[in-house]
């Protein structure tokens, strides 16, 4: 897999200046409002339809179904948690320093292929909601590894790929 989130760190710099710098842009505001929207409608979604839509599978699928909604709500709360640190570091709550820590990092994310049994469909909200998970946190994950990473960053030496990764952000590729 390509990264092409753009580079929107300055070569050089220390992790904590790098983390309060993107703590405080704007790309920061539209990834978190993009990130707590999701876990809205995914909680809204799984207290709701998605109990009507498990009901409908069988016994295999309603267990696929239970792994799968654990896993989808797993991934979104790390991305919350770590979201809502970097909104504690724009607010002046927590230091860039602090968030540099290693229990405020996100992990690589584990997703399960093959879940489901074979015959049965998934329910099309939950895995849309899946694969928008999976694309956010792969975002997150991309800069939580950009900004914590010691010494100077590697500067992506394709313009194009870098201007098409930026139409994709400004227009909320999903």
């Amino acid at each position: 897999m390509t990264d092409n989130t753009p580079n929107l760190f300055p070569a050089g710099g220390a992790p904590a200046a790098r983390a309060q710098d993107f703590a405080n842009s704007e790309m920061f505001q539209k990834l978190f409002r993009e990130g707590m929207d999701l876990v809205e409608e995914t909680a809204a979604y799984l207290d709701g339809p998605g109990r009507d839509d498990s009901k409908s599978l069988d016994r295999a699928g309603a267990l696929s179904y239970a792994t799968e909604s654990m896993k989808l709500t797993t991934r979104l709360m790390q991305a919350a948690s770590w979201l809502l640190a970097q909104r504690a570091v724009s607010e002046g709550e927590m230091s860039a320093q602090d968030a540099t820590d290693g229990k405020y990092r996100l992990s690589r994310d584990r997703p399960t292929d093959g879940l489901w049994p074979e015959g049965e469909t998934p329910p099309a909200v939950l895995m849309d909601l899946v694969r928008r998970s999976r694309s956010l946190y792969d975002r997150l994950k991309r800069i939580d590894d950009n900004l914590y990473v010691d010494g100077p960053l590697e500067m992506d030496t394709n313009p194009v790929a870098d201007q098409i990764a930026m139409l994709r952000g400004a227009f909320g590729e999903r």
